[in-house]
């Protein structure tokens, strides 16, 4: 196996073994320590280790892990605990929220400095001029709005199906087509080699 593959498996394996245990346990309750907690907390229990274990494998395999995914593994750890500590499965769904914010922030800032954040990042896989990072943070700065907004309407509006559907297959098509909407910019501001 490949050291691609095997980063990819690292990276999409917990959400899709978060997903496939959500379908066989959704509808069950389990009685642990005299509490009585539904099948979606319980997988989030699972999911917070399994999430840390694949960050640290993934950190082993290339001796690197992004700062995007130190944020996200940080509050799956934060959420994930509440939500299992409080019974409450709130907590969890909130955390797609925050971290989009906490992106949608965090390149905002970068804005108003007249910096690309983004650029930083992604750099080495999307070689663009100056005028190219700056739209292009622009637009992942409100996608990233968009979506934290998008999460929130999904998670207080309706059941829990319809946000595990939407986060695990909703969010990734949305930054699919986002990527994808973003050719003309690739093609007009492409610099070789990068910037």
């Amino acid at each position: 196996m490949s050291k691609n593959s095997l980063k990819t498996i690292l990276e999409l394996g917990p959400v899709l073994a978060f997903f496939a245990a959500y379908l066989l346990l959704r509808d069950r309750s389990f009685a642990i320590g005299g509490t009585e907690y539904s099948g979606f907390v319980l997988i989030t229990a699972g999911f917070v280790p399994l999430i840390a274990l694949s960050t640290f494998l993934l950190w082993r395999l290339t001796g690197e892990v992004s700062r995007m995914q130190i944020v996200t593994l940080v509050l799956v750890v934060v959420f994930g605990g509440l939500t299992v500590w409080f019974n409450d499965e709130r907590f969890f769904k909130m955390k797609p929220t925050l971290i989009y914010l906490i992106f949608a922030a965090i390149l905002g800032v970068g804005l108003l400095q007249g910096k690309s954040y983004l650029r930083m990042v992604m750099s080495e896989l999307v070689p663009l001029d100056e005028t190219g990072w700056m739209k292009l943070t622009r637009r992942f700065c409100a996608f990233f709005f968009g979506l934290a907004v998008l999460n929130e309407i999904v998670w207080r509006t309706m059941s829990t199906d319809a946000w595990v559907n939407f986060k695990t297959f909703g969010l990734t098509a949305a930054i699919f087509v986002f990527f994808v909407a973003q050719g003309r910019l690739f093609r007009e501001h492409g610099a070789e080699g990068g910037n």
